[in-house]
């Protein structure tokens, strides 16, 4: 069976059952959420969420729990060595964001491995394993951390499988760390998807297929190694419909919860049409 949605709003008033509703709108048996606003550390208390509500709509509609996936903010930068407040403030956020994740029921967290700032990857990757193990070292959640893969941007950590291999090498609680692979960001980081089974390979020998926790399935405006990050609807980039179609129906990845995030059409989302597209498909 074939796992996959789209990142949904997560707002007032309704917050967790409008995220729900709003998933079943696209034909979705997953779905993604921010547990607040990804640029700022703003967060209304859980109690707002109407989680009993959400959950009984969820049980109605055979919509599991696991494959809710929240993604920390993108304030968070564990790899900053520059600015040790900001490093520490991360480890102190992520801290508060895997309680609320463990409210809320979800099993897994997707987190952007961080930035150097110009201070070089070994370095900013020793501050990510430092971070993680002090959040870590301190939750008695079993809730997964998944690094997310990277386009290479500016100084992003975690545009090749070793530097993440590298960094999950180092941490405590191996089993709480996994991997998020996003199509668009390896694509642009230089993997070609047109030979995913060579990818995949790659994958399982450098981090191990079984520490892959999340796949965002997700086009690309830019070509192949272009460093850049931006992502494009189904079909319409660079990596194209087949490669991503085949991705999705992947017979190693039934059970790996997939995710679009890819850009509204005309302020409008578009993720029923090409939900339905990447299922309806036929070899």
């Amino acid at each position: 069976m074939i796992y996959i949605g789209s990142h949904v709003s997560m707002k007032a008033p309704d917050y967790m059952l409008g995220s729900i509703r709003e998933a079943l709108s696209y034909d979705a048996n997953a779905c993604m959420i921010y547990t607040g606003a990804p640029q700022n550390s703003r967060r209304v208390p859980i109690g707002k969420f109407k989680l009993d509500e959400a959950k009984k709509l969820m049980e109605a509609n055979h919509f599991q729990m696991e494959r809710v996936i929240v993604h920390a903010p993108y304030i968070i930068n564990l790899a900053n060595s520059v600015k040790p407040e900001t490093a520490q403030f991360g480890v102190e956020f992520l801290s508060e964001e895997l309680k609320r994740v463990s409210q809320i029921g979800a099993k897994t967290l997707v987190l952007h491995p961080g930035a150097h700032m110009k201070a070089g990857v070994e370095t900013g990757s020793q501050w990510i394993v430092n971070g993680l193990n002090e959040v870590l070292d301190q939750d008695e959640s079993d809730i997964v951390i998944a690094l997310e893969t990277m386009a290479g941007k500016g100084s992003e950590i975690g545009s090749r499988f070793e530097e993440l291999a590298a960094i999950i090498d180092q941490i405590h609680k191996k089993e709480r760390v996994k991997v998020c692979l996003d199509t668009c960001h390896i694509h642009d980081a230089g993997y070609d998807l047109t030979q995913f089974d060579q990818v995949l390979e790659q994958f399982d020998q450098i981090l191990g297929l079984e520490n892959l926790a999340v796949l965002h399935i997700n086009d690309s405006k830019n070509e192949r190694g272009a460093r850049k990050d931006r992502h494009e609807n189904i079909g319409s980039g660079h990596i194209g419909f087949e490669t991503l179609v085949r991705i999705v129906h992947h017979p190693k990845l039934d059970d790996i919860t997939k995710i679009l995030e890819t850009p509204y059409i005309d302020s409008r989302p578009p993720y029923k049409e090409e939900i339905a597209r990447l299922l309806a498909w036929k070899e």
